[in-house]
């Protein structure tokens, strides 16, 4: 009789471990989840920073592309103005595709195309070389690499634009520079950058 009351209390133990043991593989598979969690989430934080900062960075070389292209542009037709090689910007207007000065064109007008958009109508071959007229420059690259080469992922385009199209008025002595910086890796463009400076040329022959 004290031989079965002994196996009793025994067998009477047995049952108190299992629910703890249960309950501390729960809690062991919760905090390796909210670990592994934590870690996804800071590996996404980090590879989306990183993208942002190359986008931050290659937005502004594209905007200092963009400068660049203005800079040589304007020293080039202050040149011409002071030799006289220029007396007024006619004949020296963007005008093709049709209605890329106009605003009331629904196709073409420059300020309703993106920056490809527009790379893409003055070079549709995709040759590098500009198939329409009156571009001043088209990807031009400006920065020297070690060897001395120009780098030909940052380039500048540039061509003037008659800011009076489709007013029903004319001068001349003005034009729209719109200067488009660009960052390319091959022939992928990872990003552009606009300017539209407007130049007065206040009398013949003088700077404009």
């Amino acid at each position: 009789m004290k031989k079965k009351i002994a196996i009793e209390k025994t067998l009477g133990h047995m049952p108190d471990r299992s629910p703890e043991k249960g309950t501390s593989l729960i809690i062991v598979i919760m905090i390796m989840s909210f670990m592994l969690i934590l870690g996804l989430a800071l590996i996404t934080v980090t590879s989306t920073g990183s993208k942002v900062a190359g986008n931050i960075r290659s937005q502004q070389q594209a905007f200092n592309a963009a400068e660049a292209g203005f800079d040589t542009a304007w020293m080039a037709i202050e040149e011409d103005f002071a030799s006289g090689t220029w007396s007024s910007f006619e004949g020296h207007y963007l005008k093709d595709p049709l209605g890329i000065d106009d605003p009331s064109s629904e196709n073409y007008y420059f300020r309703g195309l993106n920056d490809d958009e527009i790379l893409n109508l003055i070079d549709p071959g995709s040759d590098g070389v500009a198939d329409l007229d009156n571009v001043l420059y088209y990807q031009e690259p400006y920065m020297a690499e070690k060897g001395g080469s120009l780098d030909s992922r940052y380039t500048y385009t540039v061509f003037l634009i008659d800011d009076e199209s489709g007013t029903g008025t004319t001068d001349s002595t003005d034009a729209l520079m719109v200067c488009i910086g660009c960052v390319k890796v091959g022939n992928r463009i990872l990003s552009t950058s606009r300017l539209e400076v407007l130049l007065v040329s206040l009398v013949p022959g003088s700077k404009t």
